[in-house]
């Protein structure tokens, strides 16, 4: 589908609708609006209240006929999350139990403490902190946490429309599901798909997310709505596949050889994605592969990944 990847509201057809946010870089993510029979269910809010605001406003000549009872958020971060308090109080809102407890585990006012004293840890991590999260304001934002958490599968309805919630994570986060329009082969994939721009495996393992890769495939979708980046279809599905089997085979290569995950990092020839954004997820995506490879290799706290991605992006 030939759609700009401009920001603000594109119509998809059949009722359908996509928010886009160029650059697609940290935090700049998309939405989607579901509509039919005079009711939507709205995919993900974003990053802040004022982006929020607008995106709930771009979309007020279509809710006004069709207002918002229902709404998904597809992982638990919070670019995806976080401007849930704007949506109706009777709008009832539909996430996995483990984007539910990604949630509570990183609410706004962490990541507001987290640029407010990003300069005290240092002039690498003050750089990144304020490339990444300088843009949104965290500080006004009340969590607002899903009404209905479901595993596996959900379907709803939108009107007489079928729309299935598939879990398909963890991957990219605990918990990641996407949104399918059966009718109109739409999918909207939050995180899952990254157009343009580095994945991010927080959660991992990389298998279960090639796996997620594979099931996205198999939907036939004619579009596919990205967390982040414009408007793609099985092309930017193989493009990520490629991109984590490439991390993943040269990670390997590097755990046998003793390398720690940041000398891997800085290792391994990201040539072939020399156009992707968001290059220093690297390091979290090798520290991924080798949790992989050996399980009783203890979690990465954020802090000490965005910590390490800080420093790649200060060498790189």
């Amino acid at each position: 589908m030939d759609v700009p990847y401009t920001r603000g509201l594109h119509e998809l057809g059949d009722g359908l609708y996509a928010y886009l946010q160029p650059d697609g870089g940290w935090g700049w993510s998309n939405a989607g609006l579901i509509t039919a029979g005079g009711t939507s269910l709205l995919v993900d809010t974003l990053f802040d209240l004022r982006l929020t605001r607008e995106m709930l406003d771009a979309m007020r000549a279509v809710t006004a006929r069709s207002p918002i009872d229902a709404a998904m958020n597809t992982h638990g971060n919070g670019d995806h999350c976080f401007g849930n308090q704007l949506l109706p109080a009777e709008a009832r809102i539909y996430a996995t139990e483990g984007a539910a407890g990604v949630m509570q585990e990183a609410p706004p006012q962490l990541l507001a403490g987290v640029v407010e004293n990003a300069d005290a840890l240092g002039p690498e991590f003050g750089a990144f902190a304020r490339r990444a999260f300088g843009p949104f304001h965290f500080a006004d934002i009340e969590l607002r946490l899903p009404d209905t958490t479901f595993s596996g599968r959900l379907d709803v309805r939108v009107g007489d429309r079928e729309v299935r919630l598939l879990e398909l994570g963890p991957a990219h986060t605990e918990g990641d599901a996407l949104a399918v329009v059966p009718d109109a082969r739409v999918a909207l994939t939050g995180d899952l798909l990254f157009v343009g721009g580095t994945p991010m495996v927080w959660a991992g393992p990389i298998s279960n997310w090639l796996a997620a890769c594979d099931a996205i495939l198999e939907l036939d979708a004619r579009v596919l709505v990205p967390g982040h980046g414009p408007l793609t279809d099985a092309s930017g599905v193989r493009d990520i596949q490629r991109y984590l089997t490439y991390v993943r085979a040269e990670a390997g290569r590097r755990f046998e050889a003793g390398m720690e995950v940041e000398a891997a990092a800085d290792d391994i020839d990201l040539a072939g994605f020399a156009d992707w954004g968001e290059a220093e997820r690297i390091v979290a995506n090798v520290d991924a592969a080798y949790r992989e490879l050996d399980p009783s290799r203890p979690p990465t706290p954020a802090p000490e990944q965005l910590m390490r991605m800080a420093r790649w992006s200060a060498r790189h």
